[in-house]
């Protein structure tokens, strides 16, 4: 690891720990040349996942970009980021999981609306209306049902 400071090639390890759930490694350094110390974490790379979108555009897929629509769907409500966080980070771990190069938005999409509606039905609802195109009230109406009937059961 080349030291940020001077730019020299040698740095040695003091200290390693784990942090957050033990998915990454935190090292402090310290330079052989210069002496100052500094930080680094290490981090396994998961495979790349290629998002197939309902265009049929490709692009690489975003954990932040689930989080934003969650954060979103959620504005106004008293929904903990902390949750919506481990929502997302709960659907890439199952999209990594499903050891598919390329996944569909539909599923994604899926994925983010059974989690919303565990976390915040008005969130599932606002999310939904816009995931699937909402056309009339109707539609609203046939959503709020659905969910009506499953928490009823």
């Amino acid at each position: 690891m080349k030291c940020p400071f001077c730019n020299h090639q040698s740095t040695r390890v003091i200290d390693s720990r784990a942090v957050e759930n033990n998915s990454e490694i935190r090292r402090r350094r310290e330079c052989q040349d210069c002496k100052k110390r500094f930080t680094t974490y290490e981090k396994c790379e998961n495979h790349s996942i290629i998002v197939i979108k309902k265009n049929k555009e490709r692009e690489k897929f975003d954990k932040n970009k689930i989080l934003n629509g969650m954060i979103h769907a959620c504005e106004k409500r008293k929904v903990p980021l902390e949750v919506l966080e481990k929502a997302s980070e709960e659907i890439e771990f199952e999209l990594n999981h499903l050891n598919q190069s390329e996944i569909e938005t539909a599923l994604i999409g899926e994925m983010v609306m059974e989690r919303l509606k565990n976390i915040d039905q008005v969130a599932y609802v606002r999310f939904a209306s816009v995931y699937r195109e909402f056309k009339d009230i109707d539609s609203y109406l046939l959503e709020i049902e659905k969910i009506k009937g499953k928490t009823e059961e």
